[in-house]
């Protein structure tokens, strides 16, 4: 009993752990996962996921799959549809048709394997990987069309995919002259889209009425969606099998795209569970792999990977966008991005042990080889995808852009004086008043809920590195700056106090952003600035004009904002007393004029901005 509870609290402290380090390493968290797994599993032998777990285990592993895809299809937005046009679905269809039978192709005469696994195999790598794109994609975010038909991509493909090995591997055990291919192929599509569609639609609409009458209190809502999902998957499985992914996604899609309900305490709820799920699936089926299987793994299932990456992935991408709305550098470097993640992993394993009880020998090779594209495809796009990007000019290394949240006065001064030195700002308020000032400006301001995540999903946050909370309201504030971590990290996440004792002493620190402008400075004051005729200011150091020297000239009356270097990096300031500027670097800073001199300020300063 006591090795049974080390085991189950290692897989959650060493996927955990995993996670963490790969964070802190900058590096894809599936390869440091994969890692941990097969130490611990064949190397070590300290986990045996069979004997702790038993008969559960794939149960396990499909509900844990189909609630990732669920968390998934609650980050689809119907408005991104037309963003992506056909090309997304064309990629999903004849896309993955392509890619099924380049792959099966390149099983069979270059891996070796036998035609039928060969086969079933292809399907299975039809999927890629939404946990792994997800990520790569916050990490790298590229502009253009071509995020949005990735992430479209990740997600929809799992089911699809599923969906096509459960055929495969129908029709290689069961199909006959009796029984043709076709016949099982056709029933299996229609009861598919049938049962996950019907079942879908229906368990997201109970939930929202559930939801939207109060019929379910609020510390009961999560635990009551997710026992929803897992019946409405586990009923749709036993009228067809792995007709349960399609189901879960469609709850998912059907939910982030309802209005009728209010369902972020459930987003935020499935995203932490994701992260958790994730890590112990990896380490779970990772350790199940067996060490003769691995020794078998040759040159040829290395050479596999590697036509999946530099062959199969180009020429269905190719196939898929002739005719398309994508420029070439958006085509290329979707042709760049197919990391396989963990629903192909937990399919290949539940498949691999059928195909041997169906007395196909190499059927063994399924899982060492799908864990190997895996590994390969995840550390070869993890590494190279941002480069590419930047180098196609389809994402910013170190964006300088500002997501401000808060659109009045203040903040359209501060973005437009930005716009003087070509840093891109965008507003974002609830207010129209305050959007159509700011665009009368000619600034870029979009009206929405901070809070809400397709807010997040509707901006083009390529060219955006940090966020400015600078509402009025210290709360919508410290709610923006977390929300805004998820996506910029909690290092360049900043807000405002409103008033009087500053936000660090009303907050604590994991439940805000970083201060600032500094400790004391406040809505209040700036606010109170400006209206004393304040206005912003860059001032370039040079030799003759140290950091000292700004601070004697101007004092009290100025308040540093930014500091900008002449390689054009914005820096935030968030500590006045750490102020530090090279010769070249200028202080872009709110100054309130000498009551007895309002023109004061030439000096050394470059004048006042506009605004």
């Amino acid at each position: 009993m006591e090795n049974l509870l080390i085991q189950s609290a290692a897989i959650i402290g060493l996927g955990v752990g995993a996670q963490w380090i790969a964070w802190r390493l900058k590096v894809p968290s599936i390869l440091l996962l994969l890692v941990v797994g097969f130490v611990a599993g064949p190397v070590t032998g300290m986990l045996d996921p069979d004997a702790l777990m038993g008969k559960l285990l794939m149960p396990i592993v499909s509900i844990s799959v189909a609630l990732i895809l669920f968390e998934g299809g609650l980050t689809l937005r119907l408005e991104e549809i037309k963003v992506t046009g056909s090309t997304l679905w064309v990629l999903v269809t004849l896309g993955a048709g392509v890619t099924w039978m380049l792959a099966a192709l390149s099983g069979h005469y270059i891996a070796g394997l036998s035609w039928p696994v060969a086969v079933l195999l292809g399907s299975i790598l039809v999927v890629t990987g939404p946990t792994v794109i997800g990520p790569l994609l916050r990490h790298i975010r590229p502009s253009g069309k071509v995020a949005s038909v990735l992430k479209w991509e990740g997600i929809v493909i799992d089911p699809i995919g599923a969906v096509l090995a459960v055929l495969v591997f129908e029709v290689l055990l069961h199909g006959s002259d009796h029984n043709p291919a076709a016949s099982i192929v056709l029933s299996g599509v229609v009861k598919t889209l049938l049962v996950g569609g019907l079942i879908g639609g229906a368990a997201s609409w109970l939930l929202v009425v559930m939801l939207k009458r109060h019929w379910v209190p609020d510390f009961l809502q999560n635990a009551v969606s997710l026992a929803l999902v897992v019946v409405a998957f586990a009923i749709s499985n036993f009228l067809q099998e792995e007709s349960g992914l399609l189901t879960a996604t469609v709850m998912g899609f059907l939910l982030a795209n309802q209005k009728a309900a209010v369902i972020r305490h459930v987003i935020e709820f499935k995203e932490n569970l994701r992260v958790l799920l994730l890590s112990s699936l990896f380490v779970l089926l990772a350790a199940r792999l067996d060490q003769s299987a691995l020794r078998e793994i040759d040159l040829g299932a290395v050479l596999f990977v590697v036509s999946l990456i530099l062959v199969v992935r180009p020429l269905s991408v190719f196939v898929s966008t002739l005719g398309s709305s994508l420029n070439w550098k958006e085509r290329l470097f979707l042709s760049w991005m197919a990391p396989r993640g963990i629903v192909a992993a937990s399919i290949a394993s539940v498949f691999a042990a059928a195909m041997v009880e169906a007395q196909y020998e190499d059927a063994a090779q399924m899982v060492p080889i799908t864990f190997l594209v895996i590994a390969i495809t995840v550390t070869v796009y993890g590494l190279t995808a941002g480069t590419l990007a930047r180098w196609l000019g389809i994402a910013t290394p170190n964006p300088q852009g500002l997501v401000i949240a808060g659109a009045h006065p203040l903040a359209c001064q501060i973005a437009e004086a930005l716009k003087e030195y070509k840093i891109p700002c965008v507003l974002i308020d609830s207010n129209y008043r305050n959007i159509t000032a700011a665009r009368q400006q000619g600034l870029r301001a979009h009206f929405g809920d901070l809070l809400a995540t397709r807010t997040i999903d509707d901006l083009n946050l390529a060219e955006m590195g940090r966020l400015l909370a600078m509402t009025p309201n210290d709360q919508v504030n410290c709610l923006t700056a977390l929300h805004f971590a998820e996506v910029f990290g909690r290092e360049s996440v900043f807000q405002l106090s409103m008033g009087k004792g500053g936000v660090s002493e009303s907050f604590p620190s994991h439940l805000r952003g970083r201060i600032l402008f500094g400790k004391g400075i406040t809505f209040e004051k700036l606010y109170g600035m400006l209206e004393r005729g304040g206005d912003i200011r860059a001032t370039r150091i040079s030799d003759e004009f140290k950091v000292a020297d700004f601070k004697e000239e101007h004092g009290a009356r100025a308040v540093p904002l930014f500091t900008l270097t002449e390689a054009g990096r914005l820096n935030v300031i968030s500590d006045i007393d750490s102020l530090k500027a090279d010769t070249g670097t200028r202080i872009i800073s709110l100054i309130e004029p000498k009551p007895d001199d309002p023109t004061e300020g030439a000096g050394e300063e470059e004048g006042t901005l506009p605004g």
